[in-house]
């Protein structure tokens, strides 16, 4: 479990869509087919295409690993996914990983990889961040920058 500040920080490759939910709360895990090391503690967000910016940084909670039926009927109601897209996610997957995240923080302006380093490239699935670059950029962007699902008044229809 993600209890410490001296884990290890990884940059996630997030379709726009699981993205916004994730940041929004409504997705509380993220699912992958290879399973995240365990001292892991922050996964930073990018969205990939069209958005392709970092947009927010979770904290990572804990992963759990079982056969993709028993992690849908676990945290299918938690993972803002269509089941259909869960199955074809995992068709021919013998174990399915369900990173467990918590305290999503949105960038109010997100930002491009090369902000954060001119090096960067957005990964196929995720790689490690160094933590003092997150802590830079975090420290940079978090006074006017960031907000948490709680802070934003929700205007959408019910």
């Amino acid at each position: 479990m993600a209890q410490s500040d001296s884990g290890r920080v990884a940059l996630f490759s997030i379709h726009p869509t699981y993205a916004e939910a994730i940041l929004d709360g409504r997705k509380q895990v993220e699912f992958r087919r290879t399973r995240l090391p365990a001292d892991v503690t922050h996964m930073v967000i990018y969205a990939t295409a069209p958005v392709q910016r970092v947009v927010g940084i979770v904290e990572v909670e804990e992963t759990e690993s079982s056969s993709p039926r028993r992690v849908w009927a676990a945290f299918g109601t938690v993972g803002a996914i269509a089941r259909k897209a869960f199955d074809s996610y995992y068709a021919g997957a013998a174990t399915a990983h369900a990173i467990k995240v918590r305290n999503p923080r949105r960038l109010i302006e997100p930002v491009r990889l090369a902000h954060l380093d001119p090096n960067l490239r957005p990964p196929q699935s995720f790689q490690y961040l160094s933590r003092e670059l997150l802590s830079a950029t975090m420290g940079e962007l978090t006074s006017s920058t960031v907000s948490r699902p709680s802070d934003r008044t929700n205007n959408s229809a019910v």
